[in-house]
């Protein structure tokens, strides 16, 4: 500002110099010719009188000063002059001047000298004597007093440039202090400069735009950090090189970085498959893969992102799907199983209706055969309750309410549910601990304590023991169910739960086992919250503990109710 301030000063200082001293001239130099010409005339008066007195002697006599005075004769030969010696010049005839003396008794003419910048005024009369007496005046025209003042002009000039400097320096400065102390969240109108205020208003009313932008665009900023740091799934935003602009925690532990993903140049990752997608995703390819990563499988989602149709960057979903992928495969292999645990019966059911039909069984062993198919029908019908369960239980579709349950009643009523079981078996059954009273579905928790007091007795040898124990501890309710039976090898310890999985598969079939019982019972703790712990070595028997969450348990006398 202070330039432009400079600039303007400078520029009106210089251009009224000028055009002062162009308007002066062209004013003064008329006035100043025309009273020099009648200064020439009365000088010229002078003389002739002097000359017409005393002769030509007279013009020797007095200083001419700066004029020039020359005697001519009416046939032009000079017989006088003031400043060069007469009998050097030239014939004087055909001089305007003296033309127009000789004519008309007086002359005047005007002689420009464009090298020296000069201009002659002369002045001429006509004697008595025929004799022409001539004056002349020599000064400066307008361009010579122009270039005369270039000097004195310069010096105007060079101080006008250091006044316009310091008055252009303190001009912007209390020009722009005002406006410097404004506050640009604040406007408010200086006393001085009310000029201001319509900026100053749009200003305030901008403030309030970019304010009422900029909280949008941090409310959206933290939605939607808020949105992708609570999302399970990995999410990264790469600009068109393949750096990380943005990310979300799930990325992080999904690729197990140990430093920050931000700024991360991702083209260069170890994981080859996510090197591959992002590069497709960058030449604007849509990528959808499963990639292993770190013992999880997860499925791969890359965008290209485009602005204007130009590829701007890409978007990275990942999604762990390893647990999808898990029951996808229990899925089939359940499925496979059920096919084949119902196949089973049907087709033993099958064979022997076909033998009875065809009349080839003697009718004493039709009991026998009967009975068969009775088995294999009960089987059959324990199977199916036994999935409908599961069913139920994945579904969190029991159709029953939940209300207090004594764990240690429960496990005496199962004690005598299994009694015969468990004579046949030659296993003794205990019950022993205190009344735990806990907030739970009786069904549910009976069919639960029942399986695996059940596996217990089936899974033991004779004269084992199978020992139920309630009680409370720091962890909240627990049940367990021990046995010292056959045990389980441990590198089956965390299958024995899974649905048609044996340990002893010929054991099982033998004793009429469906497979699905610690399923039922995984079930049915989740079911409840309780956590199962397992403890088994083979020939050393197994422990089974069920605890629930201290949030489930309920004053004694709830039960009683």
């Amino acid at each position: 500002m202070t330039k432009r301030i400079f600039s303007a000063i400078f520029t009106v200082t210089l251009s009224t110099l000028l055009v002062g001293m162009i308007i002066l001239i062209a004013i003064l130099m008329p006035y100043f010719e025309q009273q020099l010409a009648t200064e020439l005339s009365t000088e010229l008066g002078y003389l002739s009188r002097g000359v017409s007195q005393y002769g030509e002697d007279f013009l020797s006599t007095i200083d001419p000063g700066s004029s020039r005075i020359t005697l001519i004769r009416s046939d032009g030969t000079v017989l006088y002059d003031s400043s060069l010696d007469a009998s050097t010049l030239e014939n004087h005839a055909d001089r305007e001047e003296v033309q127009q003396t000789l004519a008309t008794g007086t002359g005047e003419s005007v002689r420009y000298s464009s090298t020296l910048q000069e201009k002659t005024l002369y002045r001429a009369l006509l004697l008595p004597s025929g004799d022409v007496l001539r004056i002349a005046c020599t000064h400066y025209s307008s361009m010579g007093i122009f270039l005369l003042l270039i000097q004195p002009i310069l010096l105007i000039l060079t101080f006008g440039a250091v006044l316009s400097a310091v008055i252009s320096y303190k001009v912007s400065h209390r020009l722009t202090r005002p406006l410097n102390e404004i506050d640009l969240e604040h406007p408010q109108v200086p006393e001085d400069y009310e000029e201001l205020t319509p900026l100053l208003r749009r200003l305030n009313h901008q403030n309030r735009q970019i304010k009422a932008q900029l909280m949008e665009l941090g409310e959206q900023q933290e939605r939607f950090a808020s949105i992708t740091e609570n999302m399970k799934e990995g999410f990264l935003v790469l600009d068109r090189t393949g750096t990380v602009l943005s990310h979300n925690t799930s990325a992080g532990q999904l690729l197990h970085a140990e430093a920050p993903l931000m700024r991360r140049d991702m083209t260069h990752s170890p994981i080859e498959e996510l090197n591959s997608a992002i590069r497709d995703a960058l030449e604007g390819q849509h990528t959808e893969t499963l990639i292993p990563l770190f013992g999880r499988m997860c499925q791969l989602f890359a965008n290209p992102v485009y602005q204007q149709d130009q590829l701007t960057g890409t978007v990275i979903v990942l999604l762990d799907v390893t647990e999808k992928q898990e029951r996808e495969t229990l899925r089939r292999e359940f499925s496979a199983n059920v096919s084949h645990e119902l196949k089973t019966p049907l087709t033993s059911i099958s064979g022997i209706a076909e033998i009875m039909k065809s009349g080839l069984i003697d009718p004493n062993d039709v009991p026998h055969f009967a009975g068969k198919i009775y088995d294999e029908s009960q089987r059959l019908i324990h199977l199916v309750g036994d999935i409908i369960k599961l069913s139920q239980l994945d579904e969190n579709s029991i159709p029953y309410t939940a209300a207090p349950v004594d764990l240690l009643e429960l496990a005496q009523n199962t004690r005598i549910q299994l009694e015969n079981p468990a004579a046949k078996q030659q296993v003794t059954l205990q019950v022993e601990g205190e009344p735990v009273v806990i907030e739970g579905v009786l069904p549910v928790l009976d069919e639960m304590l029942f399986n695996l007091c059940d596996n217990a007795i089936k899974y033991n040898k004779p004269g084992g023991h199978v020992w139920v124990n309630v009680k409370r501890t720091p962890d909240g309710p627990t049940i367990s169910v021990k046995d010292d039976g056959i045990g389980i090898p441990a590198e089956d310890h965390d299958r024995v739960f899974e649905r048609f999985y044996r340990v002893d598969k010929s054991h099982s079939k033998a004793i009429g086992g469906t497979g699905l019982g610690l399923s039922i019972v995984k079930h049915s703790a989740a079911y409840h919250n309780a956590r199962i712990e397992l403890e088994s070595a083979p020939g050393k028997g197994t422990c089974i503990r069920l605890i629930f969450p201290p949030s489930r348990e309920m004053p004694a006398q709830s039960a009683e109710k």
